[in-house]
């Protein structure tokens, strides 16, 4: 609760914390090393062979971190992923950016990350859709598919050696997202899926976890109100430190629906105290089913 800025009264502040104190205890038990704060000891099996990586050091025989953060392990290496960290890509992430220049065969855009990616003309597919070479006239005509500040969705392709990230675009599903708002969360928040584009058809609206941390919510029809719902269970749910998933938002929709609560009023005290409830109570459900 240390890093909400919410005028919170005497009674949703003990509401709140409360429903803190449960999810941690639910998130201990399933995992106990899921996620750790500075001298926090990382349990490992001292008789296996281990790499310790960033944000973990050893400390009179015990493996204890640096940084605040969540503990990966990835085969024999150890580390721990800062919380609030810039995006970190890898190839085959889904990211969502704003195009900030267009330059020659190429654009820039920004997703959040410490250098600008580049979206290469060859790298994507042509508004007529047929495979070929990319000509003067397809450079010159550059602006007539992304222009400064269009909202492009794009797949990471690989890193350059001078550490530039190149994106590509060759997929039907990727492009220019048009009617809609784009929402810039923590990434640490949208975890790596098989699936990150949702179309929520109770809502007609379609939706986009960037894994930079930007999020896509469009009309798929006109739901000018709806896709303003979304919007703020994004919003909340990102206050609140929770990880974004398409059912995870849906709930959230469908309980400020549910009470009645008007769109603006989601973004109040109330709503946000309402929704770490309701999700400490869904995960206290879900571990006893699991016994």
């Amino acid at each position: 609760m240390r890093g909400l800025q919410l005028p919170l009264n005497q009674t949703q502040r003990i509401r709140l914390q409360r429903a803190f104190e449960k999810l941690q205890s639910l998130s201990s038990k399933a995992n106990s090393d899921a996620s750790v704060t500075v001298a926090d000891t990382i349990p490992v099996n001292y008789e296996d062979a281990f790499l310790k990586g960033h944000g973990t050091t050893d400390l009179n025989g015990e493996l204890v971190a640096t940084v605040c953060g969540v503990v990966e392990r990835i085969n024999k290496l150890v580390y721990v992923r800062g919380l609030r960290a810039r995006y970190k890509p890898e190839v085959g992430d889904i990211v969502v950016g704003r195009v900030i220049e267009v330059a020659q065969k190429r654009w820039r855009l920004e997703i959040n990350f410490n250098q600008d990616a580049v979206l290469m003309l060859s790298s994507m597919n042509m508004p007529d859709g047929i495979q070929r070479r990319r000509t003067a006239l397809d450079e010159l005509n550059m602006r007539g598919i992304f222009e400064e500040n269009d909202v492009v969705c794009a797949e990471v392709r690989n890193f350059q050696h001078d550490g530039s990230l190149q994106l590509q675009a060759r997929s039907q599903k990727y492009g220019k997202l048009e009617k809609g708002q784009l929402l810039i969360i923590d990434p640490y928040l949208v975890k790596k899926s098989k699936l990150h584009f949702h179309h929520l058809e109770q809502f007609g609206i379609d939706l986009i976890l960037g894994r930079n941390g930007f999020v896509w919510v469009g009309e798929h029809v006109e739901t000018r109100d709806k896709l303003c719902r979304i919007a703020n269970a994004v919003r909340v749910l990102s206050t609140l430190g929770f990880s974004m998933d398409a059912d995870l938002i849906v709930e959230t929709v469908e309980l400020s629906s549910s009470l009645k609560i008007d769109i603006h009023d989601m973004l109040g005290s109330e709503f946000h105290v309402l929704v770490a409830e309701q999700e400490a109570e869904r995960r206290s459900l879900m571990g006893k089913r699991r016994r």
